[in-house]
């Protein structure tokens, strides 16, 4: 080490340079540099400037300690001899005392006898009350009723005097509002209203069923990718509306889930969109032209893995916007730019409060499940987005129960809108088998286990999350693939699990009403109701997991016999009947529906 260097931690160098070097005082001019207690460190009291953070003030010196006389000692040693001393008080004694036993002691055999002789008897000898020592009662001082007044003599009342009553200041009988048409309480009790649908135009499947997508007017390379998907023909649904959405009329589509509604709305989007950038140069950092509106992250994530690859065809890009997650990439998503925005609403309304999202160039929005939307609360949020879109903006709602839950976004923002519908998708139609069995509540759990140990994809619904991990845990004992699906998961855990159903790892997903929409996996052929939904159109969208596509599907819900009766009118509500069927543990029912036993009928 240098010698001009200290170790680390020490105060920095001195240079040895003569000319920046500390000049030493001569020893005769330090003077006494010893440091006394309650001084500074150079004998001096410190700072002498009392706004100096160092000042000290110099303190007199203490006074010297005053020494006692000889005089003063002699008194006070003639001041202790005339004190009391201890040894000077006479001894206490407790002789003079009188001895406990010579004390006069109380004894209780001295009190004289106690006598009731002298007491008098006490049913004889006492004056006993006599009910006829009374007077007897007398009415005749009363005034006989003929001596009354009569009620005749009293002067006649007269209402001449009053004035008379008008009744033409009344509203009339008819324009009063009806008796019929007042709200009846127990309907608005209810909380599972069946709302009027929308009138719609209904198309029938044999219309369609020759047009292909290119006669609707996608493009060839939007065709190919969906040839590529698996939708080679387009659907009754997408046949009738890609072509008045393509003309730029805002569109409502109502159709069952799994009917394609996701092509149905997404082709046509892509397309609009490539049609209102023809000849314009793709800038770094546009603002999004397109947006999707979904409920949930899956239904989100869903609809992006179906538009993505026909818009990567034809050389546009998406984006998702959801909650859960950090913004960050989504942000850096947008800075770059995209075209088309597939979020839910909460992080899109709080991108967009940042600044960090332009939707003033929107020109398309597709509500899917707005229903839903509206149950959830998104109500207010997506009438502050549409608002926000450019004037004019094309409107698409899209929903298996589209109905007049959503009238204020269509009275306010749609403008002459054209609702579509599939005639005739009920539940001959459908290819979903529905059926209800009726258990005991103590053989529910080795009943699902029966149920879902069995060949093939199998959904399960909980009520509640954490009934879903106990179930996920129950099968995962039992020996089966199970993983579980709910809100208290985050996203990379909510999208793992569910690709592991869909590659075929697990064959059970027990998921909350979170997966109820918007979940697509085609090969779910059982779904299974643990918990009874609290309305028909959650039984709707849970039991359309399954029979996507034109498979066949069936669904299962376990009741109670208490809840026999509700699950009744839930089914004429979705207007679906299915058998009800008592069972128990071992039952060949549960043996057929689970796939062990072949049912003789359809062999």
């Amino acid at each position: 080490m240098p010698k001009s260097k200290k170790p680390a931690g020490g105060s920095r160098a001195q240079s040895f340079d003569p000319r920046y070097a500390k000049k030493a005082r001569p020893f005769a001019e330090r003077g006494d540099t010893k440091r006394r207690p309650g001084e500074a460190s150079a004998g001096k009291p410190g700072s002498k400037s009392p706004g100096h953070r160092g000042y000290r003030p110099e303190t007199e010196a203490a006074p010297v300690k005053k020494r006692w006389t000889a005089q003063e000692r002699a008194g006070r040693d003639a001041a202790r001899s005339i004190r009391g001393r201890r040894e000077d008080r006479p001894e206490r004694s407790f002789d003079d005392r009188p001895r406990r036993e010579d004390r006069p002691r109380y004894q209780r055999d001295d009190r004289p006898a106690r006598s009731f002789d002298d007491r008098p008897a006490r049913r004889d000898d006492r004056p006993r009350y006599q009910r006829d020592d009374r007077s007897a009662r007398s009415f005749d001082d009363r005034p006989r009723r003929d001596d009354r007044p009569r009620r005749d003599d009293r002067p006649a009342r007269s209402f001449d005097d009053r004035p008379a009553r008008s009744f033409d200041d009344r509203p009339r009988r008819d324009d009063r509002p009806r008796r019929d048409d007042r709200p009846r309480h127990e309907d608005t009790a209810r909380a599972d209203v069946v709302h009027e649908r929308l009138q719609a135009q209904a198309i029938q499947a044999d219309e369609v069923a020759d047009v292909t997508f290119g006669d609707l007017g996608l493009g060839q390379n939007i065709v190919n990718t969906l040839a590529e998907l698996g939708a080679a023909q387009p659907f009754p649904i997408q046949a009738a509306t890609i072509r008045p959405i393509l003309e730029g009329r805002d569109v409502l589509a109502r159709g069952r889930t799994g009917s394609g509604k996701t092509i149905a709305f997404g082709a046509p989007l892509v397309e609009s969109v490539l049609r209102g950038q023809a000849g314009k140069r793709r800038e770094f950092g546009r603002a999004p032209r397109a947006l999707v509106l979904a409920p949930t992250r899956e239904l989100a994530l869903q609809i992006d893995r179906t538009i993505q690859p026909i818009a990567r065809s034809v050389g546009l890009f998406t984006t998702q916007i959801y909650g859960g997650v950090p913004q960050g990439r989504q942000v850096g998503a947008l800075k770059k730019g995209v075209d088309i925005i597939i979020g839910t609403p909460g992080r899109i309304e709080d991108l967009q409060e940042q600044g960090k999202l332009d939707l003033s160039q929107v020109g398309i929005v597709v509500l899917d499940e707005a229903d839903h939307m509206s149950e959830l609360g998104f109500l207010e949020p997506m009438q502050r987005i549409l608002r926000l879109v450019a004037d004019g903006a094309q409107k698409l709602l899209f929903s298996a129960t589209l109905d007049r839950e959503v009238a204020s976004l269509v009275d306010e923002f749609l403008v002459e809108p054209a609702v579509y519908e599939v005639a005739g998708e009920d539940q001959d139609s459908g290819t979903i088998e529905h059926r209800v069995l009726v258990i005991d509540h103590r053989d529910k759990a080795e009943i699902l286990t029966s149920l879902v140990d069995r060949e093939g994809k199998t959904l399960v619904f909980a009520r509640t999350r954490a009934y879903a991990e106990m179930l996920a845990e129950q099968f995962e004992d039992a020996g089966l693939r199970a993983v579980a699906l709910h809100g208290d998961l985050n996203q990379a855990k909510r999208s793992r699990n569910l690709e592991r159903l869909t590659s075929g790892r697990v064959s059970v997903l027990v998921a909350t009403d979170v997966a109820a929409r918007g979940i697509h996996v085609d090969d779910i052929d059982l779904v299974v109701q643990a918990d009874m939904p609290d309305e028909f159109k959650t039984y709707l969208h849970r039991s359309g997991r399954t029979g996507r596509a034109g498979r066949a599907g069936r669904v299962v819900t376990l009741i109670t016999r208490q809840r026999r009766r509700r699950m009744t009118e839930m089914l004429d509500r979705a207007e679906i009947d299915a058998p009800f069927d008592e069972v128990r543990v071992g039952d060949d029912l549960i043996e057929e529906i689970s796939g062990r036993q072949v049912d003789p009928t359809r062999a």
